[in-house]
């Protein structure tokens, strides 16, 4: 029996992540994800959205069906 495995190459967020420092923000994702880690990937808010900033993904981490990352933002796309 095998393991169900997504791959990403970009942070989708639909505004569920959580700050822990001032640039640094942990999101949950259901289901196992490997996401490319220590180099710069878009951050979305939702997938068929502009990309709001690039960030790097420090930790990734697997549990009860669930994928934990921890990223930092390197640069932010606004308006203002």
């Amino acid at each position: 029996m095998g393991m169900p495995l997504e791959f990403n190459t970009m942070i989708v967020t639909k505004g569920e992540e959580i700050r822990k420092e001032e640039n640094v923000f942990e999101l949950t994702k259901t289901g196992y994800r490997v996401y490319p880690l220590h180099i710069p990937i878009h951050v979305h808010k939702f997938k068929d959205v502009e990309a709001s900033g690039t960030a790097i993904i420090d930790q990734l981490q697997w549990s009860n069906e669930k994928t934990v990352i921890t990223y930092h933002l390197i640069s932010l796309n606004t308006t203002n």
